[in-house]
């Protein structure tokens, strides 16, 4: 053990000796493993910061949810245009039917899109803030978190009083540092009181609900002041539909399935002229776009290591050649074979090591650059820094063995002559 110790340390003196000794060459032939590591172990890094944060925004809005809704999130509107602009959009009454029929959910609510509002109070304005009209569990469904204030009361959802959540961008367009719970505003001329302040949300890679520029009113509010119905595209309203513990999501799917069939009044062999929507389909559709951004990052940093590799076996034939002389002593004093391979396939993997280890550093450099301008949580985690060290082994003893394997198997005569 004493003498692997031995090997390891002379390694690492050799290793440095040979980067210092020949600079230009030494930072030629790294630069492909740095490279090559930043490329993969980087992409890597991104994706599985992006993955988390996706996961993060569909265990906040709960993978136990069913949107109804119009289209689906599975296809693309645009190809299927006349197919879904024939679809009606999904309606309160149909949201009542639901409520009273379907046995396994837990919380059920209503969501339509009024439409762009100015807002005003006082001097201040806020141009184009999007109203949405939402029945009171919507609350619980979306995990609204509040500032300061709360959500409008199931009495107040009742008797469609005039009261407004807003978010956190609104409340400083209109507000600045004056408290907004108790105040009224005009949202497209009409007075609505203030009685929440959604707390700042920030950016999300999912992001059905701007809650920084929310504008929320009760849906029997809405229904007095506007025309709820369209038939756009994409519609304007949304069912949201949790299960209750224990119930199988897909069991809730079919039962909501049947009921709105039912309401509709479709017949058997008719399709479903609306879509049930979940967010494990969004996930589903990001884990194969990740999964390709993967593969891309190890095709091009795999031609970059490939370099490296080649560079570093080039560094380590010249580093043989050099010490050829030594060599030859080693052996003729009784150093063992295994203990020159040993030597010279460490001096490769420290060199491909340190090349790695500068491919991290600059990994946390970009993406520490990149946090600040898109807003995202980027990081370099463990397993990342594992993966990207431990490349670099395996670079090092792809790269070394041959030289090694030369080294170790050299006549000491012959050598000593050299």
């Amino acid at each position: 053990m004493r003498t692997i110790f031995k090997i390891f340390y002379e390694s690492i003196i050799q290793a440095l000796q040979a980067l210092n000794a020949n600079r230009l060459r030494s930072f030629l032939s790294l630069l492909g493993i740095t490279i090559g590591i930043f490329c993969i172990i980087g992409v890597l890094a991104a994706v599985d910061s992006l993955e988390d944060n996706v996961r993060s925004s569909i265990n906040k809005l709960g993978d136990d949810v069913l949107y109804v809704q119009k289209i689906s999130w599975a296809q693309d509107p645009g190809a299927n245009y006349f197919k879904y602009l024939r679809r009606p959009s999904v309606i309160h009454d149909e949201y009542e039917v639901l409520r009273e029929r379907v046995r396994n959910l837990d919380k059920i609510a209503f969501e339509v899109y009024v439409g762009g509002r100015t807002l005003k109070w006082r001097s201040n304005s806020v141009q184009g803030a999007g109203l949405t009209a939402v029945t009171q569990e919507y609350v619980d469904l979306q995990n609204l978190e509040f500032a300061s204030g709360r959500f409008f009361s199931s009495t107040e959802a009742a008797f469609g009083a005039p009261k407004i959540v807003i978010g956190h961008e609104i409340a400083q367009g209109l507000f600045g540092p004056v408290d907004p719970i108790g105040k009224e505003i005009k949202v497209g001329g009409l007075k609505m009181e203030v009685v929440g302040v959604l707390e700042k949300a920030g950016e999300s890679m999912i992001d059905f609900f701007n809650a920084d520029e929310a504008l929320i009113c009760p849906y029997n509010y809405a229904r007095k002041i506007a025309n709820l119905r369209t038939n756009n595209l994409f519609g304007n309203s949304s069912i949201h539909i949790k299960a209750r513990e224990g119930v199988n999501l897909e069991d809730l799917k079919e039962e909501v399935r049947g009921v709105m069939r039912a309401e509709r009044r479709l017949k058997p062999k008719e399709e479903d002229d609306f879509s049930i929507n979940q967010l494990s389909i969004i996930a589903n559709f990001l884990d194969g776009f990740f999964n390709v951004l993967n593969v891309m990052a190890i095709i091009i940093g795999g031609f970059a290591i490939l370099v490296g590799a080649f560079s570093v076996a080039n560094i380590m034939f010249v580093s043989v050649k050099e010490r050829t002389k030594l060599i030859g002593i080693k052996k003729a004093l009784g150093a063992k074979r295994w203990v020159i391979l040993l030597e010279f396939l460490i001096e490769a993997i420290i060199l491909c090591v340190i090349g790695g280890a500068v491919g991290l550093g600059f990994i946390v450099l970009a993406l520490t650059i990149l946090t600040q301008v898109i807003d995202f949580d980027l990081y370099l985690s463990a397993t990342n820094m594992v993966q990207g060290l431990s490349l670099s082994v395996g670079i090092g003893v792809i790269a070394g063995m041959i030289p090694a394997i030369r080294a170790s198997g050299m006549d000491p005569v012959n050598a000593m002559r050299h």
